[in-house]
């Protein structure tokens, strides 16, 4: 069932524009299961950066892939490479937003109009690195989209409560020194109430309590609309 943020963008999905450049009649999207039960992530490679960074890139080139994509409720154990993600008896492994992979320095554009809510730079191995959020209003509701993991120049450019405008490019892919130390690649989350939170908010839950923050971050394929674009063979 759609949470009611859910069903709000689904009805609006006709006038947003694209997050990422993606023309269907040219370029492929791969799908990818971080989740360690299949054959995308090789056992211990999200420990050696490095090597981590040179297998996504040859996954998505191997997969004539403009974008790999995926991300959103899988459970992941690849997160035990940091401590950021240990909380006590149950660590934080349910990924909440879509992670779209491709280099460094791809754009990233305002799906809609948006207010620069707030910027920060989670700089903790493992954490978002460079991250921007923004206020969008639809109906008279107002929610949040999260850019985690984009380029250290692209916040340093913006101020909360300045304006976006739709279409406008906002971000960059950033490179692994400035985004948390992960192979480059963009973090894009729907969030219904941000509960006070300013600069961050948790991409990933613990999997008891995945209802609750599942409900309030929607599906961003809502948004993103890629989904029905997958090439999985």
């Amino acid at each position: 069932m759609h949470s009611p943020l859910a069903a709000l963008l689904l009805r609006h999905q006709s006038i947003f524009h694209q997050v990422v450049r993606f023309n269907p009649l040219a370029d492929r999207l791969a799908s990818l299961d971080l989740s360690g039960t299949g054959t995308d992530l090789p056992p211990g490679i999200a420990e050696d950066l490095p090597a981590f960074c040179r297998h996504m890139e040859q996954l998505r080139k191997d997969r004539a892939a403009t974008y790999l994509l995926g991300g959103y409720g899988e459970l992941r154990s690849m997160y035990n490479r940091s401590p950021l993600f240990e909380d006590g008896r149950e660590p934080r492994r349910l990924h909440l937003g879509t992670d779209i992979w491709a280099p460094a320095g791809t754009p990233v554009f305002a799906f809609s109009g948006g207010m620069v809510h707030s910027i920060a730079y989670n700089g903790d191995f493992g954490d978002y690195g460079a991250t921007l959020i923004l206020l969008h209003q639809l109906e008279g509701t107002s929610f949040y989209t999260l850019y985690g993991h984009i380029s250290k120049k692209d916040i340093q450019q913006v101020s909360p409560g300045q304006y976006l405008s739709h279409g406008q490019e906002i971000a960059h892919f950033g490179e692994p020194s400035e985004n948390g130390q992960w192979p480059p690649h963009l973090h894009f989350q729907v969030i219904a109430d941000l509960g006070g939170r300013s600069g961050d908010y948790p991409g990933v839950c613990k999997y008891s309590e995945r209802d609750q923050w599942l409900e309030n971050c929607p599906d961003p394929d809502c948004i993103l609309q890629l989904n029905k674009f997958l090439d999985n063979g």
